[in-house]
């Protein structure tokens, strides 16, 4: 062998060791999520072929993150279902993906989509593994859509509560006489909450109240009514009053986020 041609083999010769180096340093990343870890690789973000990878590896990896994911999907399906039994543990656990999983998301369908070019990817459990892949980041996607789209929700239900004293105020305010005579049923403001609670309330401090959307009102007299005004109450006429106030007028509480803004009341009269 010549001095050129033992010149060329080393230099191929480490070019070789120093591809496959190359390949063997893209870092292993984790990630913890519903009770469970997967390992991963950002081969585009690191420059490197995810088909340089030793196939049995990179399967794990695919497989680790594609449980992991299933599992968060499994572990949500209720968090927007009201009364559902875990509900506030499941929606917690949109909150706290909200935060991190969607650059995970990227980088495993980066990968899926990239398998898609190697000589193995469709041999043994490859392929179902890269279709069952790309089919559960589009399902969590989702699941972080519907997260997004509860927290702005809440914030709307939190902005409401805050502002509802301050309505009722002013419904007062504009329909009530100063001194309210007790019986005179007048109904000047009602509010009805997103579990479907409903409050109308009157100028002489009676309230008319359901615990649900199904459930039959009841009249709420105020503290301290003496005999002679507790003689002036007719139950049924405040009954009649919250029934016959105006759906359209009622203070509602935002059940989505793009919910209207609230009314400001409207007085009626039992009389």
């Amino acid at each position: 062998m010549n001095f050129m041609s033992w010149k060329q083999g080393v230099i191929g010769g480490a070019g070789l060791v120093l591809g496959a180096c190359a390949s063997q340093q893209v870092p292993v990343k984790q990630y913890s999520l519903a009770g469970g870890r997967a390992e991963y690789r950002d081969y585009a973000g690191e420059r490197a072929n995810i088909c340089d990878s030793e196939p049995r590896w990179l399967m794990d990896e695919l497989s680790s993150m594609n449980g992991l994911l299933a599992r968060f999907v499994s572990s949500t399906e209720q968090a927007n279902t009201p009364g559902a039994a875990e509900q506030a543990q499941q929606m917690a656990l949109l909150k706290e993906a909200a935060g991190s999983l969607g650059k995970v998301l990227d980088v495993h369908q980066s990968n899926l989509k990239a398998l898609q070019g190697c000589g193995f990817a469709r041999s043994g459990a490859f392929p179902e593994l890269g279709r069952r892949g790309l089919e559960l980041v589009e399902m969590s996607r989702a699941r972080l859509a519907e997260g997004n789209a509860a927290k702005k929700v809440e914030a709307a239900q939190l902005k409401w509560t805050e502002e509802a004293p301050q309505r009722e105020q002013t419904a007062r305010q504009t329909w009530c006489a100063k001194e309210p005579e007790v019986g005179s049923t007048d109904l000047f403001y009602a509010r009805r909450f997103a579990d479907g609670r409903t409050e109308w309330l009157f100028c002489d401090g009676h309230r008319v109240q359901a615990s649900s959307a199904s459930a039959e009102p009841t009249l709420v007299s105020p503290e301290g009514l003496s005999a002679k005004d507790r003689r002036k109450v007719k139950p049924a006429r405040y009954l009649d009053a919250a029934r016959s106030y105006p759906a359209e007028e009622i203070d509602k509480q935002p059940t989505e986020s793009g919910a209207p803004a609230p009314a400001q009341g409207a007085a009626t009269s039992g009389q």
